[in-house]
């Protein structure tokens, strides 16, 4: 198992090669698993994320408590966010309400956070993607986002139930952040520092899903941190670079995880779960709510 993102990115600068091709020397070497073998996983990965987002976009199936939102903002004219960010948090929702409707989707890292970095990456493909081999660059984003999300599971934790929904959506949109960086030709560094600012700005976010479903507030955080990685990723290619690196940022996630009261940590038993309005939903067995 990858241990230090740190590790990674001095190999890619001593070789003078690329994050994801760093990657599969040092997992091909702990593992044993040729890198091509690897890498054919990761195609099969990246093809069953597109398989989701078309099933997902195509989905009737209505969530219990959430109504349809990516539609609504695909729909939307002058958003002050942009199109790229628009459409990657349309999809990251719809692929997200899909996996609320039990669709068959990537966990990517979790189920709960599966729409963040399928929205990144195939927004950056219809959007930046134009005249370049988008499938091969994208299994080397698959790659370089997997990388980080193996380090976070190695020093922290990726389960909403040991560390909150920073470990969650927190380290999906943080692997998407690295991912984006890469595709738009930043340095190794640059992945490393994209990752370590997106999770820095969701330290401590709680895991209080109303219900216990993974619907409200986890769908919509789905569709917001896709912009808080892909500003990161922007952030770290303009040369702003994190102060704490990448492997203490997630050793300090773990350790806020740790700190957590169990019932903000996947339990319904605090935060959101148990304000008023989500009590009387849940005790009147409310099928479909917004806001």
């Amino acid at each position: 198992m990858l241990k230090a993102v740190e590790k990674i990115v001095r190999l890619a600068d001593d070789r003078k090669i690329a994050f994801p091709e760093a990657v599969l020397i040092l997992d091909a070497a702990e593992t044993g698993v040729p890198a091509e073998e690897i890498r054919g996983r990761m195609a099969e990965r990246l093809a069953d994320m597109r398989r989701s987002v078309r099933e997902a976009c195509a989905n009737t199936v209505p969530c219990r408590i959430e109504p349809s939102m990516g539609p609504k903002l695909r729909s939307y004219q002058g958003a002050m966010s942009g199109d790229f960010i628009l459409a990657a948090s349309a999809t990251a929702m719809e692929v997200a309400s899909y996996n609320a409707t039990m669709g068959r989707i990537v966990a990517a890292p979790t189920a709960g956070s599966c729409g963040i970095i399928p929205g990144m990456l195939f927004a950056w493909e219809f959007f930046c993607g134009e005249g370049r081999d988008t499938e091969a660059l994208l299994i080397d984003a698959l790659i370089t986002a997997g990388a980080v999300g193996e380090v976070t599971a190695f020093r922290a934790t990726l389960a909403g139930a040991d560390g909150g929904c920073q470990a969650e959506c927190g380290a999906a949109a943080a692997m998407g952040s690295a991912a984006l960086a890469f595709l738009q030709g930043g340095t190794p560094a640059m992945s490393a520092h994209a990752a370590a600012m997106t999770f820095k700005s969701v330290l401590g976010l709680a895991c209080d899903p109303v219900g216990g479903l993974v619907e409200c507030p986890c769908i919509k955080r789905n569709g917001i941190l896709v912009a808080n990685g892909t500003l990161c990723a922007d952030m770290a290619l303009a040369g702003i670079e994190s102060v704490i690196p990448l492997d203490e940022v997630i050793d300090s996630m773990g350790q806020i995880g740790r700190m957590m009261a169990p019932a903000l940590r996947e339990t319904s038993q605090g935060g959101l779960a148990v304000t008023p309005t989500a009590v009387e939903l849940m005790k009147a067995g409310q099928e479909r709510i917004g806001g």
